[in-house]
């Protein structure tokens, strides 16, 4: 056996040595796919089957491309030269620059950032006198990069994928926009491979240039393509057909980027004959912890198949905890007591993490731990309070309790935008400076002299009293509801509203999530003094620190502890996919489910609370779905609120915290229903005290489905609504 085939276990050795036709593997988490990919580069060299540069290998990140090439450099004992391995958009940048004249550009062509593709945009609507007030620039271009990442040139868009934006003119406006790009010898980022894969479907010499240039082809990660990537891949595949795909469908988690599981699904009837080889021994994680992921995701239908297996030496281990608690209070509480214990018994920061669904969720156990000195980090995001929505709603209270605040005052004069240009900006600088006065102050003196004329001083002389407005109210009512009423009057969050980039959703729930920590101080002050003495909490670089990160940002992490909270109905699943994308949605955010539970390599803790606070007022909340799906045997249950299921826990009613922080309500002294599961059918008509009127329309258990007639689809438990006839 040749030396680099050694320690592969029996089906990694498989994938390596089955060179010839195309060959999917189907690596499950931890169980060795980078190695068998690298393996099988290094394979295909050694046994001169090609040279370096008649390999394309296709990573999704420059950081895989860097490990992959110096992990083959160490297997053939010396440096990989002239390799075609990439990321699809540098292996397209290099195949475009080749032939840009056939695409009307030339070879030095210029890749556009977002920031000049927004305002190239903005141009070519103002020029079409489109109002970009009412249909942004932003959902344009997210409009635009969805077609190009579907493979669609202006000319192709088939009319069930055309948009009503902005009156139906949204074809020609992105055909006007890929002629200003030629004019100005430039591509965008979705060009790269839209234009190198319309080479290759419309040129037969360029097609055939690259069938001769290519003998083997390996793709990472390739649940992760888009529909563009799938065809340029095809395209490409079609002489040789030595084609190796490696990836895990279970894993497939970024739909909302463009990813489509569809290509990794249908493999096999793209290349017949195809040989399958699975992975599925995992060298990360426990027995327990394996056995309770693979039969979660095994209630998805969207799915090839296959059952994790530990390959440890020592498999076995703890199981997978649940803790039920009484509130999200208690749950950080949790999270954060049982992080200093960890620590006490010798185990690292470095090798725990805290993994939410949504960013905004993060909050609380930010809070926590400061509180108690733990050292952390946001993975692939800011602190909470340090991102720039959560910055500029503190800006204006800063701004509402100090009006002299200049810096946070200059913060928000023009966000959201009012017309106030830097000629303006300048005249109320120089006026403060010249009679020592605040720009709020010098803004007051310029709107009353009359140096401010027009539009300009009407906007301004109405922003100034919308603060006094809400001065008053903050006397009146005070700084919960002020701030939810700033928000929306000052136009900030239809900002966000009406912002169509991918993150504008989460910026929304971060806002909802900064009016629920507000509720925690008696007064705007205190919460002002001590937002600022977390911004002054000082991180020491050279200690260890717990991840904190979205479940999306964790994938191909790994550590020892992983605390999974927020597991209810709403949070996770998440709402919003599910009201946006049915079924489909719902088996991604299982796979999510998934990829947190497979991070963990020792111990795996998921936590829900019965009561959750939204806004100001805490609501009852039920386990997430995902969790009666794990194995009963792999499970281990605790917890305040550990529901027993012969005696369901009832949470409370909804009950004011705007006054005072919340009592500890026992749960025994509410009123409750007995379950009336078996007297309501699918088609009855409820009454739920929050959501309204709606139709039931599925029964399982004391768990109903809702459609609610202003609140949409909804999970609830029996208990909590009326029957209203049918």
């Amino acid at each position: 056996m040749s030396a680099y085939l050694e320690g592969l276990n029996t089906a990694q050795r498989d994938a390596v040595e089955a060179t010839e036709g195309p060959l999917l593997v189907l690596a499950g988490a931890g169980t060795g796919k980078t190695r068998v990919l690298t393996t099988r580069f290094a394979h295909i060299l050694l046994t001169k089957r090609a040279f370096p540069n008649q390999i394309l290998t296709v990573t999704f990140t420059n950081k895989a491309a860097r490990e992959m090439r110096e992990r083959v450099a160490k297997i053939i004992g010396q440096p990989a030269e002239g390799l075609w391995l990439g990321t699809f958009h540098a292996l397209g940048a290099r195949m475009l620059r080749r032939f840009a004249d056939r695409v009307g550009l030339q070879s030095n062509f210029s890749i556009l950032d977002p920031d000049d593709q927004l305002r190239l945009l903005k141009q070519i609507m103002e020029a079409a006198r489109i109002d970009i007030k009412r249909w942004p620039p932003k959902a344009l271009m997210a409009l635009i990069q969805g077609w190009k990442d579907r493979g669609f040139m202006p000319s192709e868009i088939p009319s069930d994928q055309d948009s009503d934006f902005a009156n139906g003119k949204a074809k020609s406006l992105y055909a006007d926009y890929q002629a200003r790009l030629q004019t100005l010898n430039a591509a965008d980022f979705g060009d790269l491979l839209l234009l190198t894969t319309h080479l290759l479907k419309t040129d037969p010499e360029v097609l055939a240039t690259y069938h001769r240039a290519f003998r083997y082809i390996l793709v990472d990660e390739y649940q992760d393509t888009n529909l563009v990537q799938y065809y340029w891949l095809r395209l490409l595949a079609q002489a040789h057909k030595n084609i190796c795909c490696v990836g895990d469908d279970d894993q497939s988690i970024y739909s909302w980027r463009g990813a489509e599981i569809e290509n990794i699904l249908k493999f096999e009837r793209d290349f017949p004959g195809a040989k399958i080889v699975k992975l599925e021994a995992n060298y990360r994680s426990t027995a327990p912890i394996l056995a309770a992921a693979s039969h979660l995701i095994s209630h998805n239908e969207s799915r090839l198949g296959k059952t994790l297996h530990s390959g440890r030496s020592n498999s076995a281990g703890e199981n997978v905890e649940i803790v039920a608690l009484w509130d999200s209070e208690e749950e950080a509480r949790m999270v954060g007591s049982r992080v200093e214990a960890l620590r006490r018994n010798g185990n690292s920061l470095a090798e725990m993490a805290i993994l939410v669904r949504a960013g905004f969720q993060t909050r609380a156990f930010e809070e926590r731990l400061i509180t108690l000195g733990v050292p952390y980090r946001i993975v692939g995001g800011l602190r909470f309070y340090e991102r720039a929505e959560i910055r500029d709603a503190i800006a204006y209270l800063r701004v509402l309790a100090q009006p002299s605040d200049d810096l946070a005052f200059e913060r928000i004069i023009n966000t959201p935008k009012r017309g106030v240009g830097d000629v303006s900006l300048r005249a109320m600088h120089n006026k403060a400076r010249t009679a020592q006065i605040s720009l709020y102050a010098a803004t007051e003196f310029l709107i009353s002299s009359g140096d401010l004329r027009g539009k300009l001083r009407d906007t301004m002389k109405n922003f100034l009293h919308q603060f006094e407005q809400w001065r008053a109210m903050l006397g009146r009512e005070g700084h919960v509801v002020t701030l939810a009423t700033l928000l929306d009057e000052s136009g900030y969050t239809a900002m966000w509203q009406a912002d169509k980039s991918p993150d504008a959703p989460g910026r929304l729930e971060n806002l909802k999530e900064l009016v629920r920590a507000i509720a925690d101080f008696e007064t705007l002050q205190g919460f002002l003094d001590h937002v600022a003495l977390v911004m002054e909490n000082e991180e020491n670089t050279s200690d260890a620190k717990l991840s904190m990160m979205t479940l999306h940002g964790a994938k191909g992490l790994e550590f020892d502890t992983v605390f999974l909270p927020g597991w209810e109905e709403g949070v996770f699943p998440n709402q919003r996919a599910l009201d946006e994308g049915g079924l489909k949605s719902l088996e991604e955010e299982r796979r999510l489910a998934y990829v947190g539970i497979t991070r963990a390599r020792e111990r795996a803790i998921i936590s829900h609370a019965a009561n959750r606070r939204i806004y100001a007022n805490w609501q009852a909340s039920i386990p997430s779905r995902f969790i009666e799906e794990l194995p009963p045997e792999f499970i281990t249950t605790s917890g305040s609120a550990a529901i027993n299921k012969s005696k369901p826990l009832s949470a409370p009613a909804q009950f004011s915290v705007m006054a005072s922080r919340p009592r500890q309500v026992d749960h025994s002294n509410q009123p409750s229903r007995a379950s009336q599961a078996r007297n309501i059918l699918v088609g009855t008509r409820v009454f739920h005290q929050k959501f309204g009127y709606g139709i039931v329309t599925a029964v399982e258990d004391d768990r109903l489905d809702i459609n609610f007639e202003t609140s949409g689809k909804k999970r609830v438990l029996d208990r909590f609504i009326e029957k209203h006839g049918a």
